[in-house]
């Protein structure tokens, strides 16, 4: 058939999808059409048709608006402009609204339960403190040709300067990281400490490491392992991945940002040359590598703290497992409540991570770091039973074989943190096939102005 890209047709915008789009239904075909809201008439242009029953298109133009449309607050976010944020020409309350549908229907098409059960067990999406803006404390900026950084579009390896990014923490676009060149390098990253520290790291990475496509800050990129996410897949070379780690680099930084790029002052510590950034979750101090990755919103470590807490209700002497551990979030806090006579073992691929993971529990001697890929450690290392698991995978899930190895281990509650609600619908109905149901759900709104959400469910027997 001939290509559609380009060709622009009216268009009546149905349901939300998983994606940051909504669905609508052209000449027998399905369109993903980005930047229109449910109940909307759009003119859509076609952006990508590789043929088949479906294409993607840009709302260009809105002739009848949904009364939840908003104008964005930010001048990037429009078609053919960042692909970080999805969502902002919805108000607010109505992003939480749309992404607690996704939810829903993931949940009743991939995961198998009822309409009725989901309404049981979901009240929808949460809102963290701190508002929509302003909240991302990293941000990766992509770098063209020239040096210049800026963001992605959607689903382009193009790089759209932009003067600043306002769901960026103020301390990050102050450094103003798009005004300085940066030639031969593929991406910069800027981080502020969620503590409040005033320091703010660069880490800047190299041509080759730097493989991120589509999205501009709102992106995940990856997803990291953990609660805390200490690693960071699909964010370059990492030790122990076959290609040395892309170094931090200062390149022509004005006399008064030299002391806050690839340095890390208050707050923050260094061990053997790698620099980490003091982070505040659950009452205590937590130390994570600047190039790790670190949840984004300031508020979320303590909303999925709380609600795997509670999943869980864990009890004096009771075992532990933390899978995909990251910094070691989660086994921390778990380990304070299982206390001496328990136990905790934190399991996680990434090297860094787990080094991160051993200084953050090291007061706990009852806790341990395994090295290790979980569906590895789970089939030839780890064989006693636990109690309780927390299951915190990368976006991918964590797949039928971990869920079944999970399982057959029979714990007597399972806590999954989430945040593709697509790959946790899997998990969850792989789940039913072993006797764990899900219980209770809750999400969180940790990506505002964006299409992700993070989901904690509670997984239990019966």
């Amino acid at each position: 058939m001939t290509s559609w890209i380009g060709t622009e047709f009216e268009l009546d915008v149905e349901a939300v999808a998983h994606g940051g789009h909504c669905v609508g239904r052209h000449d027998g075909r399905v369109v993903f059409v980005r930047h229109a809201l449910p109940g909307e008439r759009v003119v859509a242009r076609v952006t990508e048709d590789r043929g088949g029953s479906f294409c993607r298109a840009d709302a260009v133009s809105v002739l009848r608006s949904s009364d939840s449309r908003v104008e964005p607050p930010c001048p990037y976010a429009h078609p053919g402009g960042c692909g970080g944020c999805d969502l902002q020409h919805a108000a607010p309350s109505a992003q939480r609204s749309l992404k607690a549908d996704v939810v829903r229907e993931q949940l009743t098409r991939l995961g198998g339960l009822s309409s009725a059960r989901v309404a049981s067990i979901f009240a929808g999406v949460e809102e963290l403190p701190g508002g929509s803006l302003g909240w991302r404390t990293r941000v990766r900026f992509a770098v063209d040709a020239s040096g210049r950084a800026g963001l992605h579009p959607h689903r382009s390896r193009e790089v759209l300067p932009i003067e600043s990014c306002p769901i960026a923490d103020p301390r990050i676009d102050a450094l103003g990281v798009t005004h300085l060149g940066w030639p031969g390098l593929g991406s910069v990253e800027a981080v502020a400490s969620a503590a409040g520290d005033e320091a703010v790291v660069l880490e800047a990475g190299d041509t080759e490491a730097s493989g991120a496509r589509g999205g501009g800050p709102g992106r995940h990129p990856g997803r990291g392992r953990g609660g805390a996410r200490g690693a960071g897949r699909g964010r370059g070379p990492r030790r122990g991945s076959g290609r040395p780690a892309a170094p931090a680099v200062v390149v022509d930084l004005p006399e008064e940002l030299s002391e806050s790029v690839a340095v890390v002052k208050a707050g923050a510590d260094s061990v053997r040359g790698h620099r980490r950034v003091r982070e505040i979750a659950a009452g205590r101090r937590w130390y994570v590598r600047a190039d790790g990755f670190w949840q984004v919103h300031p508020a979320a470590p303590d909303a999925l703290v709380s609600a795997v807490t509670e999943a869980l209700a864990p009890e004096p002497g009771e075992s532990v497992l933390d899978l995909y551990a990251g910094a070691g979030l989660f086994a921390g806090v778990l380990a304070d409540a299982v206390g001496p006579t328990g136990r905790v073992v934190a399991v996680e691929s990434d090297r860094d991570a787990c080094d991160d993971a051993r200084r953050n529990l090291r007061d706990t001697s009852w806790a341990s770091v395994v090295t290790a890929r979980v569906d590895h450690a789970l089939a030839h290392g780890l064989s006693e039973p636990a109690d309780l698991v927390v299951l915190d995978p990368p976006r991918s899930g964590a797949g039928a074989a971990v869920v079944r190895a999970v399982a057959s281990r029979a714990p007597r509650a399972i806590a999954y943190v989430a945040c593709d609600p697509a790959a946790f619908a899997r998990d969850v109905a792989t789940f039913a096939e072993e006797g764990y149901t899900l219980q209770h759900l809750r999400a969180f709104d940790a990506f505002p102005m964006t299409h992700h959400v993070e989901c904690v469910g509670t997984l239990v027997t019966g």
